[in-house]
């Protein structure tokens, strides 16, 4: 069935304001991966190992739901013409993959995810713009 412009910008819309939830969400996992990552590594013990541990298995499954958002905020971008998304799918994908790969050791780890957090904040700002660009293009319309 056709659906009107302004449906597939709504769509895009809210496929990309529940990216950026998403995104938010891996971000504050890492943020709390990454803290306990720090306090393991200057001794902390086994009850941090554990918790390190559990925020990492924690960050991991909101970066695949990050990562499924972000497919799908695709999909619906290329629904709405006029709209140059500029964001790098396959990057995002690789690195989330790259993220899941083994933990060898601490400081690693801590690297890894500083890394992640980087990848997630630039995703942020992208879905940010295609966003905004979005809304200004739904009320020129």
């Amino acid at each position: 069935m056709y659906k009107s412009r302004e449906q597939e910008i709504r769509e895009a819309i809210d496929a990309g304001e529940y990216a950026l939830s998403c995104l938010y969400e891996a971000k504050d996992k890492l943020n709390s991966a990454g803290n306990w990552g720090l306090l393991d590594m200057f001794g902390g013990g086994l009850i941090s190992g554990f918790m390190k541990h559990s925020r990492i298995d924690e960050a991991k499954r909101a970066m695949t739901s990050a990562r499924n958002a972000l497919q799908s905020f695709s999909r619906e971008l290329q629904d709405v013409d006029h709209v140059q998304s500029g964001f790098d799918m396959d990057g995002f994908l690789t690195f989330a993959d790259f993220f899941f790969d083994s933990f060898l050791v601490d400081v690693l780890v801590q690297s890894r995810i500083a890394k992640a957090k980087e990848q997630v904040d630039d995703a942020i700002r992208r879905v940010e713009d295609l966003v905004r660009t979005l809304k200004q293009y739904s009320r020129q319309n």
